[in-house]
């Protein structure tokens, strides 16, 4: 779709380099699954980007589906996360920050089980942050250890948790960085992502704003963009980090929910064909299969060549 072909070819061409002595670094170049549980069916999916298989670079968009408990009281989590670009790590580092995530949840699950039933969205906010801020603290932590630039061996990380209970219809997205989070309803696509505007709460260390009072009601100084300068007693402070994103909705029958990366994110913001395409192919009476869903994802648009990991929920 666009003005005119894109510049890559619509297949793989080059493998990454192997070493062979860390075969377990290799990254395939497509990861596709799919789940039914309840009243939703899932399918995700998370494909190398066009210049990156002609350039033989790996995956640096990681994908991580996982079922924690059994029965109604099951919690399914859907976690993507993207390297930073140009980094010969990015794909370690979203691997790394899927892992912890996912040991955190599930580590946490039969509470958050609980809590997105009853819809204790306050509990669910504050836990998830926490949860994601320990998850990208061992990320550091793990660059540390290995030598290289936090900054450089880095992620961003967006999550999708859905109960198995069939009455529950609540849908909780979480997660720090770029990407979407649109919802299909009666065939027009809604942009459901979380704005900077609308993130408030108290922040968790390294991840949000500075409250705007103190806890009895003072009002701070206002930041006039002056900058002070570092005490000589003090480590300079970190740079800013990406806001924590937080968003509970519940879902109508007939709805379609896409979580996805920048890679697929911007091209749906940015060429409406691609929107009204994917409208149709998703809004038919069943949902997509395995495949027809992988080829719905790679969609190709002109100007667009980013992996594209996408996790999308269809309602009974």
């Amino acid at each position: 779709m666009g003005t005119r072909p894109p510049t890559y070819d619509a297949e793989p061409t080059a493998l990454p380099a192997a070493d062979p002595d860390d075969l377990d670094d290799l990254v395939a170049d497509t990861v596709l699954d799919g789940a039914r549980y309840g009243a939703c069916t899932l399918r995700a999916v998370s494909v190398r980007g066009d210049s990156a298989r002609y350039r033989g670079e790996p995956r640096r968009d990681s994908l991580l589906t996982a079922r924690f408990g059994t029965g109604e009281h099951a919690l399914l989590l859907v976690a993507m996360a993207t390297g930073a670009r140009a980094t010969p790590g990015a794909h370690r580092a979203a691997a790394e920050a899927c892992h912890w995530i996912g040991r955190a949840v599930g580590r946490s699950h039969a509470r958050l089980v609980e809590d997105i039933r009853d819809g204790r969205r306050g509990d669910l906010k504050s836990g998830l942050h926490r949860l994601t801020d320990r998850s990208l603290g061992k990320l550091r932590a793990s660059a540390h250890e290995q030598g290289v630039d936090p900054e450089e061996y880095a992620a961003g990380l967006r999550c999708l948790l859905l109960s198995a209970d069939p009455g529950c219809r609540t849908r909780v997205f979480f997660g720090v960085g770029p990407g979407g989070l649109f919802r299909l309803r009666e065939g027009e696509w809604q942009d459901i992502e979380p704005q900077v505007a609308e993130i408030k709460g108290d922040p968790v260390v390294g991840f949000g704003s500075p409250p705007s009072e103190t806890p009895e009601g003072d009002r701070l100084t206002m930041d006039l963009g002056i900058p002070t300068p570092p005490s000589p007693y003090e480590p300079a402070p970190e740079p800013p980090r990406e806001p924590f994103r937080f968003r509970t909705s519940v879902a109508r029958p007939g709805d379609t929910l896409l979580m996805c990366s920048g890679g697929l994110a911007e091209p749906l913001r940015g060429e409406p064909e691609l929107g009204e395409y994917l409208a149709e192919r998703w809004s038919r009476p069943e949902p997509p299969g395995l495949a027809a869903f992988l080829a719905d994802s790679q969609v190709r648009v002109k100007g667009y060549a980013d992996d594209r990991t996408a996790a999308a929920v269809w309602e009974a």
